[in-house]
Order: C-alpha cells, then structure tokens, then sequence
C-alpha cells in the first residue's frame, strides 16, 4: 500500500494510501482538517492546496489547464511546487510522496 507524508504545523504524519486515492481523499478520510476540500475533489475551490516537497516527483501528472486555473485561487502562496491534492493520486509509483499542507486554505 502506498505511503503519502503529510506535513503540516511542524510535524510528519505518514498515511497509507489506497490505490487510486487522491491525496486530499486520504488527508480528509484520516482527520487532517487543514484541508478543507469544500468541493470534494471536484477541482472547483482550490481549498486543498499543499506544496510537493519531496519523493517520486517523476510520478507525478503534470498540471493540467483547470488545475492551473484553480492554483490562481488559493489563499496561501502560491509556490513553484504548488498542487492541488485532489489531483495526486496515490499508486505504487506515487508511493513515498511528502507534501505539505498550505497555511491556509479559504
């Protein structure tokens, strides 16, 4: 089972991953409440906005259209590693991915 660490307010949280899940699913289903997700993954509110600091950077998809569109609207910074974690879904080759939460999310 994939691994996703999580960084938030100083600290590591390192969560299993379903196969197929998003991030911001996994985060909301283990109690992180710095991720809103007010629109459930819908890519419609940027309200789980996290920075991608390090693992299978590779394994990543890049940044499509809508997703660049809705990183114009998050409330935190927005940085060059700047990703909507409703976006990154978690397989055997996103396994080790290390994100931290924004500061914020409105």
């Amino acid at each position: 089972m994939p691994k996703v660490t999580l960084r938030r307010a100083g600290f590591d949280t390192v969560l299993d991953a379903a196969e197929g899940t998003s991030v911001m699913q996994v985060a909301t289903a283990n109690g992180v409440h710095e991720i809103l997700a007010v629109c459930g993954g819908e890519m419609a509110c940027a309200t789980c906005h996290v920075y991608v600091e390090d693992g299978p950077l590779d394994a990543l998809p890049p940044i499509g259209d809508e997703e660049e569109d809705m990183l114009g609207f998050v409330a935190a910074p927005r940085e060059s590693n700047s990703r909507l974690s409703c976006q990154l879904l978690m397989t055997s080759a996103t396994d080790g991915l290390v994100v931290r939460v924004a500061p914020r999310q409105e």
